[in-house]
């Protein structure tokens, strides 16, 4: 896994990554303890709130972001938008209201919701092998799950000496760390894509998404996903210290049982993926996810059932949305692929503008075990839906023909093409494909 770090280009936005990561991270448990120092026990419902507003704005704001993102360069762009975080983050700590708290949330990810799939949608052109990419997709689930572990483990540290306030100024010095970073690095040019309309190019993305099997089962799972890591991220501070009245490092370290779940998938991943497909692996993934969210109200007021809980749902996480990177990176041509990463940001990101604020409200005014049971039918449900929407066979390469193509096309004259206009490559969605085949 740790070859494609000899990639210097490669090496410098992984390290930009990790640096941020951390510095969200510790923004992560201030969030959750500046909602329960501002409402109590109705923290939950605060935050899910707060974290709906994060999902507006990645929905709204990354497809519009693509559109135009892909007239700047890459770099210069990034740097901004890391700047923009930095800012943003330095006023959270001066927030006495709960209104501030939103508005402060929507300014930061909407930045986010420009600068995550530009950097995502990067690193297949830096790294063009699928076994690299492969490698460097478990790269980034080890990050992130390092970050779940080690910012509630270094946040608990200095939650011993410091306010929750000063975490806050943790995330600002990531996002510039980062800054820094991908300034220090090469980035290769996006390919330009075709003139179109800006309505095109900002739905461009979700037509191809929803046009493609395979991903319209990403879609169904990545609800099944948002189902529980919804729970996990809005509800932990209610059940550890409103609940158990235990203190804000239990939290911590319940968060952190999360992200060392997760991270063990991400160790053993790539050699798992040598030998299952995709389709198999996240399938099972998401059904850990239901029948953890299911065993949820056994956990309800015993810590150590919580963190086992907990543990159990970030492998099944880690399962279920590791490979969806491979699953984008197979379905477009390279210069839609930015278009294509937005897509998956936005969409994604709805499913837990459903779950979020499901979670959290469902909790302060239901009960915490009904919003378990819920949560864990609805990533059921959407388990079976994603395998019934991505077929099981699903190879890269698609026979087709073109009946509406007229006959002096250039692509009609491969040689692989037969008599009938029939001929088979990897087929992706774009000018010359609009719809998948049906045979």
């Amino acid at each position: 896994m740790l070859d494609v770090l000899a990639n210097r280009t490669y090496r410098h936005l992984f390290f930009a990554q990790v640096i941020a990561l951390v510095g969200t991270g510790l923004a992560t448990v201030a969030l959750g303890l500046l909602a329960y120092d501002l409402a109590g026990a109705d923290a939950g419902a605060v935050l899910g709130t707060a974290l709906a507003i994060k999902m507006l704005a990645y929905i709204g704001v990354a497809p519009v972001a693509s559109a135009f993102a892909e007239q700047l360069p890459r770099r210069t762009l990034l740097v901004t938008l890391d700047l923009v975080r930095a800012a943003v983050a330095l006023l959270l700590p001066f927030v006495t209201e709960i209104w501030q708290v939103y508005v402060l949330i929507f300014v930061l990810q909407s930045a986010s919701a420009a600068f995550t799939p530009t950097f995502q949608a990067t690193i297949p052109d830096v790294l063009p092998k699928e076994a690299d990419y492969t490698k460097a997709l478990s790269l980034s689930r080890l990050a992130y799950d390092l970050e779940s572990l080690g910012s509630p483990a270094l946040a608990a540290v200095l939650l011993t000496v410091v306010s929750f306030h000063s975490l806050f100024l943790g995330t600002v010095v990531g996002f510039i760390a980062s800054a820094l970073f991908v300034v220090s690095a090469v980035l290769p040019k996006a390919k330009k894509p075709s003139r179109r309309s800006v309505y095109e190019r900002t739905t461009r993305g979700s037509r191809i998404y929803l046009a493609t099997p395979r991903l319209r089962g990403l879609l169904a799972l990545n609800l099944a996903i948002a189902s529980a890591s919804a729970m996990v991220i809005v509800n932990t501070v209610v059940l550890v210290q409103s609940q158990l009245q235990l203190s804000q490092r239990f939290t911590a370290g319940a968060l952190a049982a999360f992200g060392a779940g997760s991270m063990l998938v991400a160790l053993g991943l790539p050699k798992l993926l040598e030998r299952l497909p995709d389709r198999r692996v996240m399938l099972f993934g998401a059904g850990l996810l239901a029948t953890g969210l299911f065993l949820g109200p056994l956990a309800v007021g015993r810590f150590e059932m919580l963190v086992a809980l907990w543990l159990l749902l970030g492998i099944g996480y880690s399962l279920a949305q590791t490979p969806s990177g491979r699953l984008l990176r197979r379905s477009a041509n390279e210069e839609d692929r930015p278009a294509l990463f937005a897509a998956q940001f936005a969409l994604s990101h709805a499913c837990w503008l459903i779950t979020y604020p499901m979670a959290g409200w469902m909790g302060a005014r239901v009960g915490l075990n009904a919003s378990f049971l819920a949560l864990g039918t609805l990533a059921a449900l959407t388990t079976i839906m994603g395998m019934w929407l991505w077929p099981s066979d699903d190879p890269a390469e698609v026979p087709h023909t073109h009946p509406d193509m007229p006959a002096e096309h250039a692509h009609l004259h491969a040689p692989a093409v037969d008599d009938q206009g029939r001929h088979s490559h990897a087929y992706v969605i774009d000018d010359e494909h609009q719809r998948w085949p049906r045979d």
